[in-house]
């Protein structure tokens, strides 16, 4: 496929489904999309990472865009038990409502909510991101996509992918813009600064290539 008929296929995909929640909406889906579509296209190494899916909405988008453009597998990773505590960096006084627990999804209703739209995921891991260890990871990660709500829960991710992606990867990471969740722009931010990295950012999402 040439990249306008990827985007017109990406465009067409987007219309026949419809979102399985509202923590994400259509212009991200469209953002996030597009940038994995970019490292297929382009043939970066690597396969799809996706930290905290929640119901799903991300994981069956992320999944038939792989379908239908490459044979890449989709690692997915959530504690399913919801938000953990915060640290002094998540506290805001727009995020009040964000407590320990919330956001909460079993496993098992994330699998029926995924095949209900058609999707098959082989790799599921339930942990506490804290708790994931580097062979966990894919050993080489073209494209991640980061929803941890929490600074911690973006510095883990962050820290396990650093020697796994591969030149050209692209993380994309939520939330960054979302003033009741400051933690993940503080996250990011430290992060890149350390590793001389620039960001992109559109509406709420940060992108960050991987020179």
């Amino acid at each position: 496929m040439t990249n306008l008929h990827i985007l017109s296929w990406l465009a067409s995909l987007v219309k026949t489904m419809s979102l399985l929640s509202d923590q994400v909406n259509q212009q991200e889906i469209d953002i996030i999309l597009r940038e994995l579509a970019r490292v297929i296209t382009q043939k970066v190494p690597g396969d799809i990472t996706e930290f905290g899916c929640y119901v799903g909405t991300t994981s069956v988008y992320l999944a038939k865009t792989i379908a239908g453009l490459s044979d890449r597998e989709l690692y997915v990773y959530d504690s399913f038990e919801g938000l953990p505590e915060k640290t002094s960096f998540d506290v805001s006084p727009l995020g009040e409502s964000f407590r320990p627990g919330e956001l909460s999804v079993s496993k098992k209703q994330f699998q029926i909510n995924i095949a209900k739209n058609g999707v098959i995921i082989k790799h599921i891991k339930k942990a506490w991101f804290s708790d994931l260890t580097l062979g966990d990871i894919p050993d080489k990660v073209a494209f991640a996509y980061l929803d941890g709500d929490y600074y911690m829960s973006i510095v883990d991710p962050l820290r396990l992918l650093r020697n796994h992606l591969s030149k050209g990867a692209i993380i994309v990471v939520d939330d960054y813009s979302n003033p009741a969740l400051p933690g993940v722009a503080k996250a990011v931010d430290e992060w890149t600064r350390r590793h001389g990295l620039s960001i992109r950012v559109e509406h709420s999402l940060a992108i960050i290539n991987i020179p």
